[in-house]
């Protein structure tokens, strides 16, 4: 296990924040397997991880039922990226930077969910992106679940030199049940 220094810290953040895009979030369905999907997911400090979404959603009820999940953010290799040496296959290529979130769900409460769209779509709507609907404190809490993932372990890919990745724990180990928790 081994956490960077301050320098690759601020690289996968800002590579998060501002070129990766959508994350793939994978929970786990009622037989125990993964299911994947990418959907936005913010950031937050030390590696905890904001999502909003629909109520509508299955992961929902996944993350009721076991609150662990992953949130991975994928793209291109880093300037200056190498790779000389391959640790199995030499693809010919450059590995892809990766910032991989395990962690246990929390669902928010209205407030906390209110509060972090609001922030969110701000800065969306500031950069001019913005397509998506708005909606208004009501619509956010008839509409929409918050969900804050504690990180547990974090793994940086493609963030070093070479090959090098970074993983470390985060936080502690995942409990069966999920946190419902409004602070």
């Amino acid at each position: 296990m081994t956490r960077p220094d301050a320098a690759v810290l601020a690289l996968a953040e800002g590579f998060v924040r501002d070129e990766a895009g959508f994350a793939v979030v994978t929970t786990l369905d009622a037989q125990g397997y993964p299911v994947s999907r990418s959907m936005t997911a913010f950031l937050a400090e030390g590696f905890a991880v904001n999502l909003v979404q629909r109520r509508s959603h299955r992961r929902l009820e996944q993350l009721r039922r076991d609150p662990r999940l992953l949130v991975a953010w994928l793209g291109s290799p880093a300037p200056g990226a190498t790779n000389d040496r391959p640790h199995v296959f030499d693809l010919g290529r450059l590995p892809a930077r990766a910032v991989m979130v395990r962690g246990q769900a929390q669902f928010m409460g209205e407030a906390w969910t209110w509060d972090t769209y609001a922030r969110a779509r701000a800065e969306q709507v500031a950069r001019g992106d913005d397509r998506a609907p708005a909606r208004d404190r009501d619509q956010v809490a008839a509409d929409l679940v918050g969900i804050r993932v504690h990180p547990y372990r974090v793994r940086l890919e493609g963030f070093g030199a070479g090959a090098q990745s970074f993983d470390w724990r985060a936080g502690d180990p995942v409990l069966r049940t999920t946190i419902r928790i409004d602070p």
